[in-house]
């Protein structure tokens, strides 16, 4: 699947600029792990798999993860990345483990780029360039600000990946920082 092959399926399932910006963001911070992480000759493949992650949460959200699996595999998609964009459903909607270091990076990173995202409103700035991680952290931890970013979402995450939060926090936000402004 290519690129463009991938933006046509998910703008034919979403309209919501939120949510295409949203599969945007997490293509790149995919793109940027993969070549953090040596999978570089991956980089295409993770991106797409983090611009496809949430191709049935605008038309279908009580089926998350779910409905997206069934459009990917009657169009022929490579089980791969239904695998991959599916498990970031993992304990919510999903039985399905992330195992690869790329699944557990998704399903790290698709909450935390909305935490992030939130904060970066915040500032006066509105940018993401002088974002610090002790800014992040404080908001982490008002339950009440970004309520559906699933802070033990991203705790699992960080976990899966044997990171602590700190570092995942940092890494992502180095990651945001390399295409954001």
């Amino acid at each position: 699947m290519t690129r463009e092959e991938a933006w046509n399926l998910l703008t034919e399932y979403n309209q919501d600029e939120f949510h295409l910006q949203h599969g945007q963001i997490v293509e790149q911070t995919m793109m940027y792990f993969a070549e953090k992480l040596g999978y570089g000759e991956e980089k295409e493949f993770w991106g797409i798999v983090g611009l496809l992650h949430d191709l049935d949460f605008e038309q279908f959200p009580e089926e998350h993860c779910i409905k997206s699996q069934e459009i990917m595999r009657e169009r022929g998609i490579d089980e791969r990345i239904i695998r991959a964009t599916a498990c970031h459903g993992y304990g919510i909607t999903v039985d399905i483990k992330p195992e690869h270091e790329m699944e557990k990076v998704l399903y790290a990173v698709d909450e935390l780029t909305g935490l992030i995202g939130a904060v970066v409103l915040m500032r006066p700035s509105k940018s993401v360039q002088d974002l610090e991680l002790k800014s992040v952290k404080k908001k982490f931890k008002s339950k009440g600000f970004a309520a559906g970013c699933d802070r033990e979402v991203i705790q699992r995450g960080a976990d899966m990946l044997g990171w602590t939060l700190d570092e995942l926090i940092q890494q992502t936000l180095d990651a945001l920082k390399t295409f954001q402004d």
